[in-house]
């Protein structure tokens, strides 16, 4: 297993362990990797899907200058072997309805993926490689997250998740090929 998902994962199960007083709620789910949105260049490379899981915190008062967003941790591993990643960040909710909330995030993440090829410019190999993993040309990415969440009860909700890895030439420079994935997460209040 990666260093970087086993030691998001070791946060995880420390952080599991918080009470109810500092844990607000709990998320999984199912991703796809790697759709096209916009820039269907690199849609087709690792293809597959993630299981991703999210603890989310009470907000702080400090933050509440911000429209109080809730600090998360999160991992997500790709069933494939392709890019797994984990980090943290902030998650806000902004309610429209009784049941229905839009909820964005950012965040900072660490990924396991490709940064460049291995094979020097010219070598066939190259050329096969590209073809098939996603350049993300920086360890250390920003993760923007835009979610619809319907609130089926007091407890539990279900989440369709759009989200965005890049290091959009801040964390980074060169390539910058980032990741697009889509999917659904189940979540649980905890507290009610």
């Amino acid at each position: 297993m990666h260093r970087a998902v086993l030691s998001l994962t070791a946060v995880l199960a420390i952080a599991g362990t918080a009470s109810a007083d500092i844990l607000d709620e709990v998320r999984f789910g199912v991703i796809q990797e790697n759709i096209c949105v916009l820039d269907c260049d690199n849609a087709n490379k690792e293809p597959g899907q993630s299981l991703t899981g999210e603890l989310l915190f009470k907000s702080p008062d400090v933050l509440d200058l911000i429209w109080s967003p809730r600090p998360y941790v999160m991992a997500s591993l790709n069933l494939n072997g392709d890019t797994s990643f984990g980090g943290f960040g902030l998650h806000w909710s902004f309610p429209f309805s009784e049941r229905w909330a839009f909820e964005p995030s950012v965040g900072y993440v660490i990924h396991d993926g490709e940064l460049e090829s291995p094979f020097p410019q010219g070598d066939p190999r190259g050329d096969a490689f590209t073809e098939d993993h996603v350049l993300l040309g920086s360890r250390d990415l920003f993760r923007t997250t835009f979610g619809l969440k319907y609130k089926v009860d007091e407890t539990w909700g279900v989440e369709v998740l759009y989200e965005h890895l890049s290091h959009g030439q801040v964390l980074g420079n060169g390539r910058n090929q980032g990741l697009d994935n889509v999917g659904v997460r189940v979540s649980y209040a905890l507290g009610n």
